[in-house]
């Protein structure tokens, strides 16, 4: 008996669920529309179980639920929207940020995304094997998400967009995204990327915000590499000077995955081992 009643549960709790625009939604989720509908928690779930065997959901982790929208032939749920529910708190960065807003034209084929959060993907668990994507990426039906961490004090620099009609996302900023650039160059190739994209879109990135941003940071070695950059753009000396006057002890590469040469900028305490714009 208790299957024949909990189908329809199921699909009640469904229809209300994406009522709601939740196309992806937690145990807690359910079971918030379940009290709404009457149904009692005890069997929730009997009705996950069944929507997930049903075809009309997938678990993509533990307390976690997507919406098979293949089987009710509406869209899938956006990359970015499964991304950020997948771990929580998270923005999108890096290259799907530099993608998203349209500062590369380069279509990442991994979604990147920024966390707080210590994590634990399968990989990292050893239930998968493929050695060909580092163990920080999480694939849930064929889409590889890879999540960086950074430090709780550090996650900042975001805005919320709509990525659909139904699900707003975290990502950071422009400047922010340029500031991860130099924050960590090996992600994107090398800092000879990064500085491509400064220099080709310049007048979209607010500048003051960046040199804020990257005060903020605090790190050195960053503040100062930028601060070159900015400099080498033609950006105005008082807009430059606040990095200029960061403290710093020695001397550090312009790209610090590059060879170990170049001219000494005085100035900047920089190395500049990368050729001139």
């Amino acid at each position: 008996m208790t299957a024949t009643y909990a189908r329809p549960f199921g699909i009640q709790l469904l229809d209300a669920l994406l009522a709601e625009g939740q196309r992806i939604f937690t145990t807690d989720d359910a079971r918030q529309a379940a009290e709404a509908l009457g149904i009692k928690s005890s069997t929730l779930p009997t009705a996950l179980h069944q929507l997930a065997a049903g075809g009309w959901v997938r678990r993509v982790r533990n307390g976690l639920y997507m919406v098979d929208e293949t089987r009710r032939g509406g869209p899938a749920p956006h990359p970015f929207a499964i991304a950020t529910a997948l771990v929580d708190p998270s923005a999108i960065s890096h290259w799907s940020a530099l993608a998203y807003h349209g500062l590369t034209e380069q279509a990442p084929r991994v979604v990147t995304a920024s966390t707080p959060k210590d994590i634990v993907t399968p990989r990292m668990r050893g239930a998968e094997h493929d050695t060909a994507l580092p163990a920080s990426v999480w694939e849930v039906d064929g889409l590889a998400i890879r999540f960086f961490r950074v430090q709780p004090g550090r996650f900042w620099g975001f805005e919320e967009v709509w990525v659909d009609e139904f699900s707003r996302v975290r990502i950071t900023d422009r400047e922010r995204t340029v500031l991860d650039g130099f924050l960590a160059p090996g992600i994107f190739g090398s800092l000879s990327e990064i500085l491509g994209v400064l220099d080709e879109h310049l007048g979209e990135i607010e500048i003051s915000r960046l040199v804020a941003y990257a005060l903020r940071y605090g790190q050195g070695a960053t503040v100062k590499r930028l601060g070159y950059a900015l400099e080498e753009l033609g950006v105005s000396a008082d807009v430059v000077r606040p990095l200029r006057e960061a403290p710093i002890s020695g001397y550090r590469l312009l790209d610090p995955h590059g060879p170990d040469f170049g001219r000494y900028v005085t100035a900047w305490h920089i190395r500049a081992n990368l050729p001139r714009r």
